[in-house]
């Protein structure tokens, strides 16, 4: 049986954000196959504004994307932990690449639509409060880059030291 991609919203018409959504979404995460779960505050996919708790695991591969059919802006604040934002050129270049921690001096991306992007989780219980426009439709939501491997396929290992190399040696962190 696989781990659900996200958890149910809570239901409530006034959530007050807490420490114990924190815990039920870390605690999600840590038993997840993906190493990440999201929390959405947002009761339905077709809701014009999609607010979240994405918590997430060292390891979980986020495969590079944009929302470019779709046109979305996003916005991403590290609550919890630290990771590395990479955002790529057409080719899979690294354009930039920050190192996004909680409480530190760059802690947030705002993202504008059709850029790919991916990131790299560096500490445990990371925590980051991700908004964005819907609706969510499963079918046109994210444009994969061609250039890098699926989710669970083969090449994932290949790929990620392959970035944590060229984040290594980047001028764009």
């Amino acid at each position: 049986m696989s781990s659900p991609r996200a958890l149910p919203a809570p239901s409530e018409s006034v959530i007050v954000l807490s420490t114990a959504h924190v815990e039920q979404a870390l605690a999600a995460s840590r038993v997840s196959c993906r190493k990440r779960v999201i929390l959405p505050f947002h009761k339905q996919p077709d809701e014009l504004l999609h607010r979240m708790f994405n918590a997430l695991q060292p390891g979980s591969y986020v495969q590079p994307h944009r929302h470019l059919r779709t046109r979305k802006s996003e916005t991403f604040i590290v609550l919890r932990g630290a990771l590395d934002f990479v955002v790529f050129d057409e080719h899979g270049a690294i354009a930039l690449a920050r190192r996004l921690t909680a409480g530190g001096p760059e802690f947030g991306i705002d993202l504008a639509p059709g850029a790919y992007h991916s990131f790299l989780v560096r500490e445990p219980d990371t925590l980051v409060f991700e908004v964005k426009q819907g609706p969510y439709i499963a079918s046109d939501d994210k444009d994969f880059a061609p250039w890098a491997p699926a989710e669970g396929d083969d090449g994932v290992a290949a790929y990620v030291a392959e970035l944590e190399c060229a984040l290594r040696n980047s001028a764009h962190t």
